[in-house]
């Protein structure tokens, strides 16, 4: 009782911190350059200090090693700090200077390797349903380093709105949170405090952040928050298995869907991966008539029902959840296709259902495919 009491106390003082800490942040970005200038590809309408990420990073750091000071050797806390440090520095150079992709990626990779080699956080081996459990032996360090990679960058392309990305990896966190603390057998408590006190030092910046905005994450905190995130869930990622790399998919079931969506959508339009556009998530619901709190609103609610989900998997069956994937997955790209996030005539699902529910649309359907088989044929 007395340490509940003595950790509800210190995430509030740690909110509180990183709510007095944020607009001093917001007169260094002035100072340092990090600002966001208005542009075609940005929503904001006048200069805007980014770099807000380091009121969090400086928050969380300072509480964390106070909340760990008794046993800050004995545990993976400062190694995961330097990874972040790592991170939150390629990041804040992007904000003051705007980096090219690969200089950015090189940053990420080193403190991927850091994680991996210092910290000693990694995943070792992966089980497959019905079939067995595999070491992983070599492959260890370029799947580790592949999560973690994957999973920053897409945190960081859904920063596009107020509030947005750090709404939705809140949201994570605090699923992640819970799941190491009821699932993780070993270190869960010490890793829920971490996440925690993550979260607290979110919430206090959180109110300068949401629409509208008056200082932005930046890259120096969506990097950052992507790093944390990617490292956190891979403390329950160890050893494998269905459910351990379900469960951290579906609770990032919003960045990682608008990811894969953009590389597919890129692919159909031939443009570089790496390639800009405002075909995001956020900017498809803007363009139908969201406002923006409307459409940073709707992929709250998205990212809550991704973790709910994620919950869910861990008391479900193996059939249960194979069936739940299916039916999610089922959903999701109905949803994708209505609001037109990979194009508006890229809507093959809709289409396979219009085919069979509606005898016109099929001969319609039927009569184009007859006519290009003959040219083809030509």
């Amino acid at each position: 009782m007395e340490f509940t009491f003595k950790l509800i106390t210190q995430l509030f003082l740690t909110m509180m911190f990183a709510a007095v800490i944020t607009p001093i942040v917001k007169l260094l970005a002035f100072q340092i350059g990090a600002v966001d200038m208005p542009n075609a590809r940005r929503i904001n309408k006048k200069p805007m200090p980014t770099a807000g990420g380091l009121a969090i990073f400086i928050t969380f750091t300072l509480s964390t090693i106070w909340e760990f000071r008794s046993n800050l050797l004995d545990t993976s806390v400062l190694p995961i700090l330097l990874g972040a440090l790592i991170v939150v520095i390629t990041g804040l150079i992007d904000d003051i200077r705007e980096l090219k992709p690969l200089p950015k990626l090189i940053g990420l990779i080193i403190a991927g390797l850091e994680i991996y080699y210092v910290a000693g956080i990694r995943i070792n081996t992966i089980s497959i349903p019905f079939i067995g459990m595999f070491d992983l032996h070599w492959l260890s360090l370029p799947v580790t380093l592949l999560w973690i990679l994957a999973i920053t960058n897409a945190v960081n392309l859904i920063d596009g709105l107020d509030g947005l990305a750090t709404g939705v990896s809140m949201i994570a966190l605090i699923t992640i949170g819970l799941v190491s603390y009821f699932y993780l057998p070993d270190n869960g408590v010490f890793i829920s405090i971490m996440i925690f006190t993550l979260v607290a030092s979110m919430m206090g910046f959180f109110p300068y952040n949401f629409n509208p905005a008056s200082i932005y994450l930046g890259d120096t905190g969506a990097l950052m928050l992507g790093f944390f995130i990617a490292v956190f869930s891979l403390q329950g990622l160890k050893n494998v298995t269905f459910i351990s790399v379900l469960t951290p998919m579906f609770i990032l079931g919003v960045p990682i869907t608008d990811t894969i969506y953009a590389i597919i959508r890129r692919l159909f339009n031939k443009q570089k991966i790496s390639s800009p556009d405002r075909m995001h998530l956020h900017h498809r619901l803007i363009s139908l008539g969201f406002s923006h709190r409307g459409a940073v609103m709707t992929i709250y609610a998205l990212a809550m029902i991704f973790s709910f989900i994620a919950l869910l998997m861990n008391y479900a069956s193996t059939m249960a959840i194979i069936l739940l994937v299916i039916m999610t997955t089922l959903g999701l790209e109905l949803f994708i296709e209505l609001i037109g996030l990979v194009g508006e005539n890229r809507q093959p699902l809709m289409h396979f259902f219009q085919f069979f529910g509606n005898q016109q649309f099929r001969h319609e359907r039927l009569a184009k495919w007859s006519k290009r088989l003959k040219k083809e044929k030509k």
